[in-house]
């Protein structure tokens, strides 16, 4: 693949000389321009320089959605230094891990999260911490972002090539503690350039960003794409109201919406009035982080006839994107085509490749690979053999390339012997009156070894689930051995900030109960 820019210090100063009065963010009432972007990251990587950010060094970020965000990408990708967006839903010790083990010389922070900030070390951890919001925390350690951007201290660009770290995101940690995935310019870059040709982003495009930013689905796809087309994005702080996302679409004109399953879950139920409809201009969905409910999909493409829902796949060491379904062609169930550049295979456990439609693991080649985990070379070694990325992931391609997930390989359950994918038990569940949403899990059998149990979510309007006849409708559909042989009801299945089940959390709850 052919790259127009080395790091992303070029894309916003490209973009700030081609099209320098240009709205790039439209936030609330502002609309800030390229021109504007490029002059706050100067002004921000002048201050850092002097607060003594250098080549290399850690910045980690712990911000809500904002243009300050924005700002810090380019200024510390000026700067030569590295980038830590991190999960604002983590609490003090967590965050205090990913500071540690990241070696962060800085964080910058929003004042709306500063209990979970001053509450965990990040005081003696950086050396200081610069503070997004009005209600920022003053002292010694503490400095606020404005007074960064009255910065008149200018410094030549220390920006990296293609190849050097440009960020670390940190995996959800769903087996230990998180693992910092070092991804290089090029390897954020590749997916920008490869989601262009899919999505066919161009300058016009208003995008919407709701999604968190710190989520490589969100600041890949999201963020940089349409900035690294010279497009616009509008961004939105918080999902709630999700009627305020509604006045957004219209009086931003967006077109392009990310958006996670359970966005596009509320979307399909909910009562738009006949003017949205009428003059919404979205013509493309994208769907990230978890797998779409096939109701969902078609409760869609009858609602918003003039805009096509593309659904996707992608795993943070893999930049996040790895394939889609493009305008041309989808498929229901399916995550789509290899992305521009990139390769995908079904393997064995020898690593030998399988017949189409045949189940195995998920493996994938690319510029989009990361360089693998911060300081974690046996892990690493573990899942880049080859250059092949191993997404720990189960599925099967068809005779036209296209990939369908069947689940990820810890969650696969063995029931005397026989595989049993809680994927498919899950999408026979998902699609009976009054289910909202549902995860199956494996719990240990004497008998069987492993048997399959399921948690259900009800859908927001029902207050109770015909047990009965969801056991019949499951015998109509699954084999006597996938059939759950518990069920439970829950209030609301634990999920992460892209809405993705977390299935280890139901797996200690039943630990706990044993």
């Amino acid at each position: 693949m052919k790259y127009k820019f080395n790091n992303f210090y070029e894309v916003i100063a490209f973009h700030a000389k081609k099209r320098k009065k240009k709205p790039a963010l439209l936030f609330n009432e502002d609309k800030i321009s390229y021109g504007e972007i490029k002059e706050r990251a100067d002004k921000l990587a002048g201050y850092l320089s002097k607060k003594g950010i250098k080549e290399g060094d850690k910045v980690a970020l712990f911000l809500r959605n904002s243009a300050e965000f924005i700002y810090a990408i380019f200024a510390v990708s000026k700067l030569g230094a590295v980038l830590v967006p991190v999960n604002t839903f983590l609490k003090s010790e967590e965050l205090s891990y990913i500071l540690e083990d990241s070696d962060a010389s800085v964080l910058i922070a929003s004042a709306i999260h500063d209990k979970v900030v001053n509450s965990s070390k990040a005081s003696e951890l950086c050396d200081f911490i610069l503070w997004e919001g009005e209600e920022a925390v003053v002292g010694e350690k503490h400095l606020h972002f404005s007074k960064a951007l009255d910065e008149t201290n200018v410094i030549e660009s220390q920006a990296r090539g293609l190849d050097d770290t440009a960020v670390i995101v940190y995996t959800s940690g769903t087996t230990g503690k998180p693992k910092g995935a070092m991804l290089s310019n090029k390897n954020i870059l590749s997916n920008t350039e490869s989601g262009r040709r899919t999505i066919n982003v161009k300058p016009k495009d208003r995008a919407i960003v709701f999604l968190p930013m710190f989520h490589s689905f969100t600041f890949s796809i999201g963020v940089m794409l349409p900035l690294y087309v010279g497009a616009s994005i509008v961004i939105i702080q918080s999902i709630q109201p999700f009627s305020n996302i509604f006045k957004q679409i219209l009086t931003k004109r967006v077109t392009v919406f990310f958006g996670i399953p359970d966005v596009y879950n509320a979307l399909a139920k909910a009562k738009l009035p006949w003017y949205f409809m009428w003059f919404n201009c979205l013509r493309a969905f994208i769907s990230g982080a978890a797998a779409l409910q096939p109701k969902t999909l078609d409760a869609m493409a009858k609602k918003f006839k003039r805009a096509t829902l593309l659904e996707g796949y992608g795993l943070s060491e893999a930049s996040p994107a790895v394939c889609m379904n493009t305008f041309k062609k989808q498929k229901a169930g399916s995550v789509g085509t290899a992305l521009h550049g990139y390769e995908m295979k079904i393997v064995d456990s020898e690593m030998n490749e399988v017949p189409h439609g045949s189940i195995g693991d998920i493996i994938v080649k690319g510029d989009n690979v990361m360089q693998g985990y911060l300081g974690r070379p046996e892990a690493t070694a573990e899942t880049i053999i080859g250059g092949w990325l191993l997404t720990g992931d189960m599925g099967y391609m068809d005779d036209e390339g296209f990939l369908f997930i069947v689940d990820r390989k810890k969650d696969l359950i063995i029931s005397k012997g026989i595989n049993i994918y809680p994927r498919e038990i899950e999408e026979i569940i998902d699609a009976y009156e009054g289910v909202g949403a549902s995860a199956v899990i494996g719990i240990v059998d004497e008998k069987s070894g492993e048997v399959p149990v399921a948690y259900i979510e009800l859908a927001d309007d029902v207050d109770s689930l015909d047990e009965q006849g969801l056991k019949k409708h499951m015998r109509e559909h699954l084999a006597n051995y996938k059939i759950p042989k518990q069920i439970h009801i829950i209030e609301a299945l634990p999920k992460n900030a892209t809405g993705k089940v977390l299935k280890r959390v139901l797996k200690e709850n039943v630990k706990d109960e044993v």
